[in-house]
């Protein structure tokens, strides 16, 4: 995405079109019509359009409780993680950060990934289940 580009529902809709791509790329052994979807309650994911395209790749969309912060797997598992792997580099362009990130991302064991991910469920499990109230850790 360009520097400075808005987040609306065009640019999420595309996003969703790369992901859809990517998955049949990536994982061709696996459904992507079985595609699970948590995002936040951001207006460009909650759209008409954004829902439309979402009921065309025949995703189903996770109930987001409203004001729940602790489940952005990037704040609870990735940003500390990823910060101190980083932690004393400087870098004089943006490029230089993206190259630096994407590295230590694939640098990353898959168990960290699925680590991630088992930490979302049993969030959003207590999150539904809690009918949307904060969750301590």
């Amino acid at each position: 995405m360009a520097k400075g580009t808005t987040i609306n529902s065009e640019a999420y809709i595309e996003t969703l079109r790369k992901l859809k791509t990517r998955l049949k790329r990536c994982r061709p052994n696996v459904n992507v019509a079985n595609v699970l979807l948590l995002h936040d309650n951001a207006r460009p994911h909650t759209s008409l359009r954004t829902r439309e395209e979402i009921t065309r790749h025949g995703w189903t969309t996770l109930p987001h409780p409203p004001y729940s912060p602790e489940l952005a797997p990037s704040d609870f598992h990735l940003f500390g993680p990823m910060k101190e792997g980083l932690r004393g580099q400087r870098f004089s362009t943006d490029e230089e950060v993206k190259t630096a990130v994407r590295s230590w991302l694939r640098s990353q064991p898959s168990f960290f990934y699925e680590a991630g991910i088992h930490a979302l469920i049993k969030r959003w499990t207590a999150a539904v289940d809690n009918g949307g109230d904060y969750i301590e850790k």
